[in-house]
């Protein structure tokens, strides 16, 4: 991979990241403050801990996904997307929700069907749905590029 496409793709990956990131803290917000949870950074960081470690994992499992498929006969680094919504962005997500509250449950907090329910819906709509909206966005001007 040449200088140029190394250092688009590592910025790429860096803001695929802070997004990412930026989903999870969002909804833990916006989870905390819809039940009137008085904000303090443990109390945040205390919520927040599963889900992030669980996105980790998903990140992880997504290279390494990308690994076996490829069978080592090229540079992963070099063709994983975290960007994409399948499969990278559907294991991460997958990985947040499910190791988020196996880990919640695991440290007495709570995992309540309607939890998990709205944590579900919640997390795909922001994990997944800043995925699709840069799709779509990115293939819009594709589409105009050669207009």
């Amino acid at each position: 991979m040449s200088t140029a496409a190394t250092r688009a793709w590592d910025k790429s990956l860096v803001l695929t990241a802070i997004t990412d990131l930026a989903a999870i803290v969002a909804f833990v917000a916006i989870g905390r403050g819809s039940h009137d949870e008085a904000f303090t950074i443990a109390g945040f960081s205390r919520t927040l801990w599963p889900f992030l470690v669980g996105a980790v994992i998903g990140w992880a499992l997504g290279f390494l996904i990308n690994w076996v498929q490829d069978g080592g006969k090229r540079d992963v680094i070099a063709t994983w997307r975290p960007m994409r919504i399948f499969p990278d962005g559907v294991v991460i997500w997958v990985s947040t929700v499910v190791l988020g509250m196996l880990l919640r449950a695991s440290s007495s907090q709570g995992t309540a069907t309607s939890f998990l329910i709205v944590a579900t819906i919640s997390t795909a709509v922001l994990l997944l749905g800043w995925r699709l909206a840069v799709a779509i966005t990115l293939r819009a001007r594709s589409g105009r590029v050669g207009s």
